[in-house]
């Protein structure tokens, strides 16, 4: 019973979000969100043995609640002023609304209530709140945008995406400062190209699916369960951080095309400054990521006697090994086409 009961809330759901992205007015597309809102948040609470879970849904739920009752009274406001012909208001109200629809996609200076949210969400719930969560705030902000707000929310995403995660031992909370980081550069893209923020994020949302379904398979929250589990296939484990490092956008792995296509963009732009500080923020955030793989590879731990050698699941689905080969090698085979066509 409980399993079709998630799978009607899944589908609500996908509903409320293509409810949101195929609206001509505000109005319905806050209605999706708001179907959305109600329908994520009884699949957060998948555990209730888990006390964080119930923790990080409420808190989801009241962020998400008040942004939705202030871009509720910013679209009223809007169309009021609009009818009315005040020009200045118009501009405070899309300043409102674009802030609540930051506050909902989870960018900086809103950023308070992501990592706290994804700490007590297992994998899958993760997962959905860092992809499919974003596309109907994004889809609205792109409809919307005021550059020097946009600025200044860009900037301090990966300023707080990058700083946030250098001292975290849990997976999760990483995993969330990588996200906010993401989603300053997705903002940028969305400045300059419609069809490249998309790209950015259909790319960005297979690289989390590949490295989520792997975590997930083997029980993975924090990094001293990396560290401590010398009997894990080294290969596997090696899996873990090319994924890692795929997702920080190192080259030459797949991670690295959205990010190059970006600063290829704002280079025929011209828009050389907030290139330089988006490429140096994004550095620090790799720059973890190889300190955790080079620790972890090479740091020895000897065996245990009392560890049972079947304590991790070695095994893998095909098609976690399927998108292990994309994530790794995607760039690759990319250029190969783009030569041979």
């Amino acid at each position: 019973m409980k399993k079709i009961s998630n799978n009607i809330f899944f589908i609500t759901l996908i509903f409320g979000t293509l409810v949101t992205i195929s609206s001509n007015s505000w109005l319905g597309a806050w209605m999706g969100l708001e179907i959305n809102l109600l329908s994520f948040i009884p699949l957060m609470n998948d555990n209730k043995k888990n006390l964080l879970t119930s923790e990080s849904s409420l808190k989801y739920f009241l962020t998400q609640a008040f942004a939705s009752s202030i871009l509720l009274f910013a679209i009223i406001m809007l169309m009021f002023f609009h009818n009315n012909n005040f020009l200045l208001m118009n501009n405070y109200n899309e300043i409102l609304i674009l802030s609540t629809l930051l506050l909902k996609s989870g960018a900086a200076p809103f950023h308070f209530w992501f990592p706290e949210v994804m700490e007590g969400l297992s994998w899958i719930n993760g997962l959905i709140l860092m992809t499919w969560q974003k596309i109907a705030p994004l889809m609205l902000i792109s409809y919307n945008f005021i550059y020097n707000f946009f600025m200044i929310s860009i900037i301090l995403s990966m300023l707080i995406g990058s700083l946030g995660g250098l001292n975290q031992t849990s997976i999760r909370k990483l995993m969330a400062f990588s996200s906010i980081n993401h989603l300053g550069w997705m903002l940028l893209a969305m400045m300059n190209n419609e069809m490249l923020w998309m790209t950015y994020f259909l790319i960005y949302s297979l690289l989390s699916l590949s490295i989520v379904l792997m975590f997930n398979n083997f029980k993975l929250f924090y990094f001293n369960q990396i560290f401590n589990i010398s009997l894990m296939n080294p290969i596997i484990k090696l899996l873990i951080f090319l994924n890692l490092l795929s997702l920080g956008g190192l080259p030459p792995f797949l991670g690295f095309l959205p990010k190059w296509l970006v600063i290829q963009n704002l280079t025929n732009m011209g828009q050389l400054f907030i290139l330089t500080i988006s490429v140096c923020l994004t550095l620090i955030t790799l720059f973890f990521y190889l300190r955790l793989s080079y620790s972890i590879f090479m740091l020895n731990y000897q065996k245990n006697s009392w560890m049972l050698k079947n304590s991790y699941n070695n095994k893998m689905s095909s098609i976690n090994l399927l998108l292990n080969f994309v994530s790794i090698s995607g760039l690759v085979m990319i250029f190969m086409i783009y030569m041979i066509m």
